[in-house]
């Protein structure tokens, strides 16, 4: 069987960590797509000294910077002949309202439009590679809302809100690229990796920070948390459940919010606007 080549956005913790291990022991070739190139080549050396694989590879790319993801799709672009997993994990939540380099609300940036911009950029490499596209969203979708007249969230900031929003629209992302890309051999999926213990949201403070310390005591590993995208990575046949949400490697559905196609679209139509404005 010919060697899968696999992107990972957000593998130096947590779920990404958990997933980068358990694929390396698969045989996929790795890209770590990675903002600290410290963490992800002692990371690198860890994987390559207990699975043996040593197709790791780390590339600097710090999705709340635009220049930096298109600078790493271009050297992906460069150096590969094809991708067959682009596996978008990494995310964030942040307690005070922020501002990512390029000017956009840090959760939106760092959550969905830097990987927008990733997968659009690197869809001639997707394309080649008949990939599939898993996104990392939750739960958490059920609390967002599609407001694109206050998409930087200046009025009323709240941290749950805003990463509930950037969750909801990893979910319509996914539905997007499942219905455009359909007829180039693409496939993408959405899931919830269930309320895993990391240091995400280790800065939250109020309602936030309550809401984790009440779910201590159901919270699974990053082990456990990771099953469902390596799932989705190396599964064979799964091609009708493309543009689905995921919880536990089964189909599961998500909130009706998920399913209004008119803000799937607008999402779309923004996003390609705002990626166009940095690029020019």
């Amino acid at each position: 069987m010919a060697t899968k080549t696999t992107v990972l956005t957000g593998a130096t913790s947590g779920i990404g960590e958990a997933t980068a291990l358990a694929l390396a022991k698969k045989g996929h070739a790795l890209y770590l797509l990675v903002r600290n190139v410290q963490k992800g080549e002692e990371l690198k050396e860890r994987l390559i000294k207990e699975t043996g694989n040593k197709d790791i590879f780390v590339v600097k790319c710090d999705l709340s910077d635009l220049a930096s993801v298109a600078a790493a799709a271009d050297e992906l672009n460069a150096k590969l002949f094809n991708i067959n997993v682009l596996i978008n994990n990494a995310g964030g939540i942040f307690n005070k309202y922020e501002l990512s380099k390029d000017g956009y609300e840090m959760t939106f940036a760092l959550n969905h439009l830097g990987h927008f911009l990733l997968t659009t950029r690197l869809m001639p490499l997707l394309e080649k590679g008949h990939a599939r596209i898993i996104n990392l969203s939750s739960d958490a979708h059920k609390m967002g809302r599609p407001d694109f007249d206050n998409l930087q969230k200046q009025e009323g900031y709240s941290a749950m809100r805003a990463y509930g929003t950037a969750k909801l629209f990893n979910i319509y992302f996914t539905k997007s690229l499942a219905e455009k890309y359909a007829d180039k051999g693409i496939t993408a999926y959405a899931l919830h990796p269930g309320i895993v213990k990391t240091s995400f949201g280790a800065q939250l403070s109020g309602f936030g920070k309550a809401l984790i310390w009440l779910a201590g005591p159901f919270m699974i590993t990053p082990e456990k948390g990771a099953e469902t995208t390596i799932y989705l990575a190396t599964e064979a046949k799964i091609e009708s459940k493309s543009g689905k949400y995921f919880n536990k490697k089964k189909v599961t559905k998500p909130a009706a919010v998920a399913n209004n196609v008119n803000a799937r679209n607008q999402l779309w139509n923004r996003s390609e606007q705002l990626i166009n404005k940095i690029e020019k």
